[in-house]
């Protein structure tokens, strides 16, 4: 990501990239929001973020050649060997922009992070 003024909301934050990145990043909003209705849009760490209860509940962020969601459990066993197959830090994802988005993995991501932020965790 390169040096651009922190986005108001989510859709300047998407206006700013590529139609076929914007693309991509509305793919992932879209599914987030389907995923967790009751979760509200926000820009955290001046990228976008759904926030549940007040807490963040997923970031996502478009990059030269991915788009990332975070946090990622990269090291919990039922997504450790899917999750291998993607480059990312210990907390991050990346999805490439040449492949397809993973949405049920994202989805899976999702509904991972709203039960461990209901179990009281970050």
């Amino acid at each position: 990501m390169d040096k651009r003024p922190t986005p108001k909301n989510i859709d300047e934050y998407i206006a700013a990239f590529p139609p076929d990145v914007q693309e991509i990043l509305q793919q992932i909003r879209t599914t987030i929001a389907k995923t967790v209705p009751d979760a509200t849009e926000a820009i955290s760490y001046q990228i976008p973020c759904f926030k549940l209860g007040g807490k963040n509940l997923v970031h996502f962020a478009a990059f030269k050649n991915h788009v990332s969601v975070y946090p990622a459990p990269r090291g919990v066993k039922e997504f450790k060997a899917e999750l291998a197959a993607y480059m990312g830090g210990k907390g991050t994802v990346q999805f490439p922009l040449d492949r397809p988005l993973p949405t049920d993995l994202i989805v899976r991501i999702v509904n991972y992070r709203v039960n461990k932020l209901a179990e009281g965790g970050r």
